[in-house]
């Protein structure tokens, strides 16, 4: 039976990762801040299984369990995830991105026999382009977030090329489900589109609804990381759909699955426009379809109809907030 750490298991990736180990026969280990409020989360039961250790966002503090239990493969997803929170705490930002990942990197480097070890990382280590990004794009983030992502990555080549130990970074496009954080634009919309069916609320407020961005299914993206850690060789690979949709083709989406014309709902507001925020973020991931024969299942339609069900009660609950 192998043995996964995965840093963060209560987070959105975290869960569905966890789920996907477990349903083959991995032991699975993970850390999260807080286990009671891992538990008490609408999908708990992701968790069923999995040994949960409450840790601090602490390089240290990894190393110390990770050294304990001699995990065959390292996940490393806990992290800040919000891209405009990032602008009011750019350093703390970078702390609990970089730090952790230097120092897991760092052991890494020195453990024999080492762990695989994957590092989820971002689109956001990519400058603005009006094309389709993939491994050979240009690296220039344009907010601190973004930034930290690079640093973070950097470490991880460092040490696979310095040391040779097997590490990856998977660079991530936007991926949702229902699990998302609150926060989110697209569990807003699907939140609101929800919340004004039932008539509990009457309009949403956004920021720039042009902005286009590709969205898959963190579900399938889960599987993508676990294909990454089995390559021939170690390498880099950009996980998205290779689809890009606006955020009002995702409004109109998620309110027609509730009969609602968006159009009457949504308003733009201009003071909760992001800054930074990159007009396309949209993948080419050629190679990963090449490498890992690696396809996403869900597509656009479905991953918001499965976010809108979510929040009005339809079908199998147990898929909401942390």
């Amino acid at each position: 039976m192998p043995t996964a750490l995965i840093t963060g298991v209560s987070g959105q990736d975290g869960s569905y990762l966890a789920e996907f180990l477990r349903a083959r026969d991995y032991r699975v280990i993970g850390t999260t801040r807080d286990v009671r409020r891992a538990l008490d989360s609408r999908y708990a039961t992701a968790l069923l299984g999995v040994e949960l250790h409450e840790l601090p966002a602490d390089g240290d503090a990894l190393v110390e369990l990770a050294r304990r239990e001699k995990p065959d493969e390292v996940y490393h997803l806990a992290a800040p995830s919000s891209v405009a929170a990032s602008w009011k705490d750019p350093a703390g930002t970078r702390s609990a991105i970089v730090l952790p990942t230097a120092a897991l990197a760092a052991w890494i480097a020195e453990e024999l026999p080492s762990p695989r070890f994957f590092l989820a990382g971002s689109a956001e280590v990519f400058g603005p382009e009006d094309r389709a990004q993939d491994e050979s794009s240009p690296h220039a983030p344009t907010t601190p977030y973004g930034q930290a992502k690079l640093e973070a990555m950097e470490i991880v080549t460092h040490v696979r090329k310095r040391f040779g130990v097997y590490a990856v970074t998977g660079i991530l496009f936007n991926h949702e489900s229902p699990r998302k954080g609150p926060d989110f634009v697209t569990r807003k919309i699907a939140r609101a589109a929800a919340r004004i069916a039932r008539g509990e609320e009457r309009e949403l407020l956004l920021g720039n609804v042009d902005v286009r961005r590709d969205w898959g299914f963190a579900g399938d993206f889960v599987q993508a990381m676990w294909l990454m850690m089995f390559q021939d060789e170690p390498g880099d690979l950009v996980i998205g759909t290779g689809v890009a949709h606006s955020v009002a083709e995702f409004c109109e989406a998620a309110f027609r699955h509730v009969g609602l014309d968006w159009l009457d709902h949504v308003r733009s507001d201009p003071a909760l426009v992001r800054r930074g925020d990159a007009p396309l973020r949209l993948a080419n991931p050629a190679r990963a379809r090449a490498r890992l024969g690696w396809t996403p299942e869900v597509d656009f339609s479905r991953l918001v109809a499965m976010m809108v069900d979510d929040e009005m009660g339809v079908g199998t609950r147990g898929t909401g907030d942390a």
